[in-house]
C-alpha cells in the first residue's frame, strides 16, 4: 500500500545526533553508509558535504520537497504539543524545553530540504521501505536505522522486524538500530527478544552497547549486528 503523507510526522536529526545515537566513529563516518527510514534528517547533506558516502532511503521521498515542507508546518506544533504533555519521559539536559528541541529539529530539516532535489538527482535519497531495499548484497558497509524498529512496536509486529533487520544484513556487513525503547512508553520493545533469538540462531554477532545519546529516559542503548 502507498504511503500517505498525512500519516507522516516528520522530524529530522542532524550529523550530531546521529554521531550519539550510533557512537558513530570517524572511520566510521569513512565507511559506505545506508540510513534507512531517514526521514528529513540532515544527516546526508552533512556527511557529504564532509565527502562521506551515504545514501538515505524513506518511502517519504516519493513526496516533492514542497509537499514535505508543507507537511513538517502542519505536524511541527502537534509535536511541540505531545512534546510538553509528556516531557517526564525525556532528558531535558542538552536541551531544555520542548522548543528549544524543535528549533534544532527544524534547522536539520531546513538543511534536507534544501538538499532534496539535488540529493534525489544523485540518488543519494531513495525511495526504498523496509523490508525490501533494491540494493546487490553487501553494498554498504554499514546499516543505520533510528526511531523506526522497535520505536514502532505497536505498528510492526515481530516478524516484521526479524524481516527488515535481516534486508538490512543482506546490503550491509554491519547494522546498528537506535533506540531499543517503544515511542513514548521508555519500555523496551517487546520484539527485542525473538529479533535476539533470531539473530543468533542465525550465527550473526550481536550485542546491545551504551551510546552518547538520551532523550527518551532510558533510550540509551543500541543495537549492533554484524554479519559474520
Amino acid at each position: 500500500m502507498a504511503l500517505q503523507l498525512d500519516r507522516v510526522v516528520p522530524w529530522g536529526r542532524s550529523l550530531a545526533d546521529y554521531r550519539d545515537m550510533f557512537a558513530l566513529s570517524d572511520i566510521d563516518l569513512q565507511r559506505s553508509i545506508l540510513d534507512c527510514a531517514s526521514g528529513p534528517s540532515s544527516f546526508n547533506v552533512e556527511l557529504t558535504a564532509r565527502g562521506g558516502r551515504v545514501v538515505s532511503c524513506d518511502p517519504v521521498y516519493h513526496f516533492s520537497r514542497d509537499q514535505i515542507q508543507q507537511r513538517i508546518a502542519q505536524t511541527y506544533p502537534i509535536i511541540v504539543e505531545t512534546l510538553h504533555r509528556t516531557r517526564d519521559h525525556f532528558v531535558w539536559t542538552t536541551v531544555k524545553t520542548p522548543e528549544e528541541l524543535g528549533e534544532k529539529r527544524q534547522a536539520a530539516m531546513a538543511q534536507f530540504l534544501d538538499d532534496f532535489p539535488q540529493g534525489l538527482g544523485t540518488a543519494r535519497y531513495r525511495t526504498d521501505a523496509l523490508p525490501d531495499l533494491d540494493f546487490p548484497d553487501r553494498h554498504f558497509d554499514l546499516a543505520l536505522s533510528a526511531h523506526l524498529l522497535f520505536t514502532y512496536s505497536k505498528q510492526f509486529d515481530t516478524d516484521f522486524h526479524i524481516a527488515a533487520i535481516l534486508e538490512m544484513l543482506r546490503v550491509a556487513a554491519e547494522v546498528r538500530i537506535f533506540p531499543l525503547l517503544e515511542n513514548f512508553t521508555n519500555e523496551t520493545s517487546p520484539h527485542l527478544a525473538p529479533v535476539l533469538n533470531v539473530l543468533r540462531d542465525r550465527g550473526y554477532g550481536t550485542a546491545i552497547e551504551p551510546v552518547p545519546y538520551e532523550f527518551q529516559i532510558g533510550g540509551n542503548e543500541m543495537l549492533r549486528v554484524i554479519a559474520t
